[in-house]
């Protein structure tokens, strides 16, 4: 297959378009089709279980480039449109239409789906997921017509739709296996913190609770509880995770994790196939910070990847990945990490983490067994997280008690900081 040939993206999503414009950007000028599953044209996820689940008007503002940018930088869409079979060693993919495309590079954007109960297929009356436009349309409508909604599960999407579905007024039951909320993402200390400001709001969050069956009936789905309780729930989200889509990896050859199942890629986004590359949540790829090869389900990943695997398409040099970032909003608090979280990581408290406080705000900061910031967690202190970045890139040794102390500005700290570990030892 020559180098003239079209690039090739599966998934219309925000991987596939930030790699889309990204090709043009570096100046390609040749065809470009990308093909995706959904109706819509490519649309930003986020705000899925925030804005849009709130007021039918977002569903037109959250698209990832503006009306006409596809149009005009001559990327083809074919949506509402599955690519079926890729023949990797022929690069050739089949859509579902019908048609056929001949391939010089292709990129596997594929996304993730929403997990699901076992028994509650998709389509199961009052049972619902956030995962696409379509899905938070389907919830908006629905929680329109009730007073009262049960989220399984308090990770960041389960508790962000709690947090919407309160804010319009319906009464909210949050269940939660473990004994935290997002209890693979935080340290305990900020999990007590958020589930306490949860239970504030007047939401009713039930941690350590298993469910023994989930059977959905008329008036809508009954769910039995380990320790013998029962409830019954007019609404019900399931936000249990997401399983990554490689059905179609799988099918073409391409190498797996054995353990998280995400498409195997290195730094520039190769997979083991030539000619093939992937980015977004159907990826798993080594995470400097933790040594190990991970998926990581977010935004900004999902864009750095696009961004590194259509510079590598074409050749390109290209900066490597920024620091994993992560934001939500949820019961009146913008939260923001920086880094990544991981064991024998000590943190530490700057400001007030006071339970009550109506406008909290306040830095956790994460230091490894040798002083070296690793992760940190700002709540409504955006602006004083992106000070810490250099810390965590440049992996310095830092002052714990300097860093939290609040009566120096964070900024003079981390300048202190970053001298301190340019300054040859004297020993």
């Amino acid at each position: 297959m020559t180098h003239d040939a079209p690039i090739l993206i599966v998934g219309a999503g925000q991987a596939g378009a930030t790699a889309a414009a990204a090709l043009r950007s570096h100046g390609h000028a040749g065809r470009i089709v990308m093909v995706g599953n959904e109706r819509p044209l490519p649309y930003e996820r986020p705000p899925l279980s925030k804005a849009v689940l709130s007021d039918a008007a977002m569903d037109e503002r959250i698209g990832i480039h503006p009306a006409g940018f596809h149009t005009e930088r001559s990327i083809e869409l074919w949506l509402d449109t599955e690519v079926t079979a890729i023949d990797a060693s022929r690069s050739v993919a089949q859509c579902s239409d019908g048609r056929s495309l001949a391939f010089g590079r292709c990129l596997l954007a594929t996304g993730g789906k929403a997990r699901r109960l076992p028994g509650l297929p998709e389509g199961t009356p009052r049972v619902h997921v956030v995962r696409t436009l379509a899905d938070a349309q389907a919830l908006r409508q629905a929680m329109a017509q009730h007073a009262a909604v049960t989220v399984l599960g308090a990770g960041f999407l389960g508790l962000e739709i709690a947090s919407t579905a309160h804010a319009l007024g319906l009464a909210v039951t949050v269940l939660e296996s473990a004994d935290r909320v997002l209890p693979r993402a935080v340290p305990p200390s900020f999990a007590a913190w958020l589930g306490q400001r949860v239970r504030d709001s007047g939401v009713d969050l039930r941690l350590g609770v298993r469910c023994a069956s989930v059977d959905a009936h008329a008036g809508g789905i009954a769910i039995a509880l380990a320790d013998g309780s029962r409830l019954d729930a007019p609404l019900l989200v399931v936000a249990i995770g997401l399983v990554p889509d490689v059905a179609l990896a799988r099918a073409s050859g391409l190498e797996l994790h054995p353990a998280n199942g995400g498409i195997r890629i290195d730094a520039q986004g190769r997979t083991s196939a030539p000619r093939i590359f992937a980015a977004g949540d159907c990826t798993s790829q080594l995470q400097p910070l933790l040594g190990e090869e991970i998926r990581l389900e977010s935004w900004q990943s999902a864009n750095e990847q696009a961004r590194i695997a259509a510079a590598a398409m074409l050749g390109v040099a290209a900066e490597g990945a920024a620091t994993p970032w992560f934001w939500t909003d949820q019961f009146g608090c913008n939260v923001q990490m920086l880094g990544m979280p991981a064991a024998g990581i000590a943190y530490h408290l700057r400001g007030q983490q006071a339970s009550g406080d109506p406008a909290p705000k306040f830095l956790q900061v994460g230091l490894d067994a040798e002083g070296r910031l690793r992760h940190a967690i700002a709540v409504n202190a955006g602006g004083d997280l992106r000070q810490l970045r250099p810390l965590i890139d440049q992996g310095v040794p830092c002052d714990a008690a300097r860093l939290c102390d609040a009566s120096t500005p964070l900024r003079q700290g981390v300048r202190d900081t970053l001298a301190a570990a340019s300054t040859p030892s004297l020993i």
